[in-house]
Parts: structure tokens; sequence; C-alpha cells
């Protein structure tokens, strides 16, 4: 069973909507110990077609596909989905 994990964009664990929404490094750091899960960071730069990266970004991509709200918006944004 997973931890209820509350995150803040004030403290510096969630970077704010007009900066592309998502965790910072001290989000996912404290998202996985809390979890003991293995965030990674998002694949923000440009990355070879097939790389492990690119297969990321794109399963990324297809499962953020109906998020439709701002913080979703601006996540996918961010990974250049």
């Amino acid at each position: 069973m997973k931890k209820n994990v509350n995150l803040s964009v004030g403290r510096g664990e969630k970077l704010p909507v007009s900066k592309g929404g998502g965790l910072t490094a001290k989000g996912r750091a404290k998202y996985n110990k809390a979890t003991g899960s293995k965030l990674k960071a998002p694949v923000t730069g440009k990355v070879k077609p097939g790389s492990k990266d690119a297969k990321r970004r794109k399963s990324f991509c297809a499962r953020s596909e109906g998020w439709t709200g701002e913080r979703g918006k601006a996540a996918r944004a961010r990974w250049k989905c």
C-alpha cells in the first residue's frame, strides 16, 4: 500500500504550472523515500530516436494523452508531447 505524500509548490517539491508542472528533484526524492518508488526526472531534452529515453517519452505521452487540466497540459508540454 502506497503512502499519501503531501507535496507542495511552496516548499519547492513541485514546479508551478508556469514552469511546466511536475516534480522537482527535491519532490522526487521525498516521494521516493516515502513510498519506495524510483521516480526519474522527465525526458525534456533532445533524444536519439529509438533510445531508452525516447521510448520513455513516447510511453509517457501515450499514457498522459487524456490529461486536460492545466497541470497535465503543462507537464505534457515540458515532456515535449
